[in-house]
């Protein structure tokens, strides 16, 4: 009974004297340990929501055990769902979290530049506010484009906003349309068309993808993947092992990008 009772007052003691997790901390900093190496991540101060829970969550040992679960080679590679642990050969994966968001974290002059480390999220049908996945993540790859490229993947893009916000607001408008061609009131449908194309030119202006002259820069040096700019929270940075994420995004894989072998991680807290 003694013996017991020591042995569980050095417990005690060994746990009051372990340090206490610190959130709200600046410079941390994380190991992703695979069996392709270690990729060195520094965490983003000016986005501490996602900071302070990637912390918290790495010093749980959550991630430990874990895989990438999608990857697509050019793009990115995505894991942190909890489902992933011991996941069945073919087993769909992605839906998995630890019950909660985070709110959003978008902030000037963080791109999705290579290399950079981002929430995963749900779509904006569901979603609208893009509030991030409590614990899914992806590591962007991207490509270099030269500036040909970018620009035509810009307009390309915002033709088929334009298109998208024409056609929603189309559709809400239909009743009226209809009842108008019906009635042959010609002037009242001619005019609400007009306004229709009114109020996409003005939300197509507040939304249209726009680059800045260092987004030009990063995205023609460095490379990544400028479309999710101002989509998805970006959070931190590979340091360190830059090379890990193209020997993972090049692994074989089935047809919902999960690799065929698994690669998992162990995630710990360096600083």
């Amino acid at each position: 009974m003694k013996k017991s009772l020591i042995i569980a007052g050095l417990a005690i003691i060994a746990c009051a004297c372990q340090p206490k997790l610190k959130l709200g901390q600046p410079n941390r900093i994380v190991d992703i340990e695979t069996e392709y190496g270690v990729m060195k991540v520094r965490l983003y101060d000016e986005t501490p929501i996602h900071r302070d829970n990637f912390v918290k969550l790495s010093n749980e040992h959550y991630f430990d055990g874990t895989l990438f679960h999608r990857v697509i080679d050019g793009f990115m590679i995505q894991g942190g769902d909890p489902d992933s642990k011991g996941a069945k050969e073919g087993q769909r994966l992605g839906e998995g979290g630890p019950g909660y968001r985070l709110p959003a974290e978008f902030r000037e002059g963080i791109y999705h530049k290579r290399g950079v480390i981002a929430a995963a999220r749900e779509g904006d049908q569901v979603n609208p506010e893009k509030k991030s996945a409590g614990s899914q993540f992806y590591i962007a790859q991207g490509k270099v484009y030269t500036k040909e490229e970018l620009m035509q993947m810009v307009e390309k893009r915002n033709q088929r906003l334009k298109s998208s916000i024409f056609q929603e607001l189309q559709k809400e408008n239909t009743d009226s349309l209809l009842k108008f061609q019906t009635n042959a009131e010609m002037d009242k449908m001619t005019a609400l068309i007009d306004q229709i194309k009114l109020d996409v030119d003005s939300i197509f202006e507040q939304k249209k993808m726009k680059l800045t002259d260092e987004q030009v820069e990063l995205y023609t040096t460095i490379g990544g993947i400028p479309h999710l700019d101002g989509n998805y929270t970006v959070f931190g940075e590979v340091i360190e092992g830059l090379n890990i994420i193209d020997s993972i995004a090049k692994v074989d894989r089935d047809q919902f990008d999960r690799p065929l072998k698994d690669v998992k991680m162990t995630i710990k807290l360096v600083k």
